[in-house]
């Protein structure tokens, strides 16, 4: 048997429609109930649905009011806070583009952003780089005004045009803008139903800030198109009290990345949350030990989601429908997916590139103006996700790695060829090789391998890569050595340079 996975299309989405206005549709009925609270060990500030609707349409009718119209692409600059999703919804409520873009990118990294997409505005925080933009400027400040206005009507259309775009790193080391039409949020009810089994009465605490995309969508959209309440950890909150704010705001569903729950483990706080049903965990692979343990210490369970900017998660496990232990998941109902070799799907129990159909609601548009990019990432009706696994008879799939070199550190996606090329102009540097290496069970960081002249120490590229890089995309270590190794075409050999490092370290801590 072929490795497919289709048991029929997902249910047709309505038309015409807003992304907005399908997050916001139980605002109406439920003007009172809380929509979001911002937690800490000591306080919540909460916001209703009432308000948190007025707020995104005041602002979307700011934005018309200050000159924007449909289909204007605005560049979000702001950091972890609630304006961050207020202005994310009130740009798609009014028609436009908003690009949510993290607040740990540099001048250059936004810059290029700015001459990539021609914004026709920038919304600004404070302290958050800007680059150097020559259309209006927004700030945080202002904003605030803007959200008093009176509430605009949604923009209604094709469910099929631009919503919003996201960027991802691209295999050829050029962050790539991710098209996604306002269809996406009706595609996450399969996520709904076979990840989350989420409804309206839970109260889902997310440990990631406002401005990450696990954040915005398992966080806050997908919670508000039922009418759940939204949980976010207060700004740079301390791991030692997450579980504590656990217990005191009665969350029953919580979701972080596996090294949350690695850090929580490591800790002897008491885990006895008498409210919590279950957790969610994405962004990187998450081991069947740590999921036991986690298990074993709070008496609930894990359910592991696989995706990506192109088409979120679309391979999970779920409380009424686990996959083999040590599994990514099943394909969610309504998907289609396939394992593909170089001749087409593959048989049952081997290895093949993770595919999903190209009907499918929730992946991307395409790539932001370039439409070659975007041709190389599909081989005939399948998307390819570059992530290997072989798919078993019950249609669990087993995670085998990546089918290229990119790299995954604490849940961020990252091209080894853009950090590399971002050190091409330092002076004294000869080569540099960049990979991504396990220091310890469930934890990998970015290593950069240099070749360079005397002159040049770890710590030049470190202060270096402040300069240049986010910092999620800076390495955590720096390794001189006297050569690269390359294969048998003269090509830098990451893998021979993780496996070498991993061979002599294993077990290490330092990072």
């Amino acid at each position: 048997m072929q490795s497919i996975f289709d048991n029929g299309a997902p249910p047709p989405f309505p038309a015409p429609f807003n992304m907005a206005q399908y997050v916001l549709q139980k605002a109406s009925d439920h003007p009172d109930k809380i929509a979001l609270s911002v937690v800490s060990k000591n306080q919540a500030t909460p916001l209703s649905y009432g308000a948190l609707e007025a707020a995104v349409l005041g602002l979307a009718q700011g934005f018309l009011d200050e000159g924007l119209s449909a289909g204007d692409i605005i560049l979000m600059r702001l950091g972890n806070t609630v304006d961050f999703p207020i202005t994310y919804l009130a740009a798609i409520a009014a028609g436009m583009v908003p690009v949510p873009t993290s607040s740990m990118l540099s001048d250059p990294e936004v810059d290029k952003m700015l001459a990539e997409l021609s914004p026709a505005m920038v919304v600004h925080a404070p302290g958050i780089s800007l680059g150097h933009p020559t259309c209006p400027v927004l700030t945080q400040s202002e904003l605030q005004a803007l959200k008093q206005r009176p509430k605009a009507i949604y923009h209604l259309g094709d469910p099929n045009r631009l919503a919003y775009i996201v960027y991802t790193s691209g295999t050829s080391g050029t962050p790539r803008a991710v098209m996604h039409a306002h269809r996406a949020i009706w595609a996450r009810r399969m996520m709904i139903t076979d990840w989350y089994d989420l409804g309206a009465e839970d109260r889902l605490l997310h440990a990631g800030a406002f401005n990450w995309t696990f954040t915005m969508g398992a966080g806050l959209m997908d919670p508000w198109s039922l009418g759940a309440t939204s949980l976010i950890l207060e700004p740079d909150t301390p791991v030692e009290d997450i579980a504590p704010i656990l217990m005191q705001h009665k969350a029953s569903i919580f979701a972080a990345v596996p090294g949350i729950y690695r850090k929580l483990l490591q800790r002897e706080t008491p885990m006895a949350f008498d409210h919590l049903r279950h957790s969610l965990s994405a962004g990187e692979k998450l081991s069947e030990s740590l999921r036991c343990l986690w298990q074993t210490r709070t008496g609930s369970d894990i359910f592991e989601a696989f995706g990506m900017s192109e088409c979120s998660t679309f391979i999970s496990h779920a409380p009424k429908n686990r996959a083999d232990p040590g599994a990514l998941g099943r394909p969610q109902h309504g998907r289609r997916v396939a394992l593909l070799g170089d001749n087409g799907p593959v048989p049952l129990g081997e290895a093949g590139q993770i595919a999903i159909h190209k009907d499918d609601p929730g992946l991307m548009l395409g790539y932001f103006n370039a439409p070659d990019a975007t041709k190389r990432r599909f081989y005939g009706h399948w998307f390819l996700t570059g992530d290997l696994g072989h798919m078993s008879e019950d249609g669990s799939i087993h995670y085998e790695g990546r089918a290229d070199d990119m790299m995954n550190a604490g849940g961020f996606r990252v091209s080894p060829l853009e950090v590399e090329q971002a050190f091409a102009s330092l002076p004294g540097l000869q080569q540099i090789g960049v990979t991504d290496v396990q220091i310890k069970a469930d934890t990998r960081v970015i290593a950069a391998f240099y070749v360079a002249d005397e002159n040049v120490s770890a710590e030049t590229l470190e202060a270096f890569a402040k300069q240049t890089l986010a910092r999620y995309k800076q390495p955590r270590i720096y390794q001189k050595v006297n050569a690269l190794p390359t294969n048998a075409n003269g090509k830098l050999d990451r893998k021979r340079l993780r496996a070498e490092y991993e061979a002599k370290h294993h077990g290490s801590d330092q990072a």
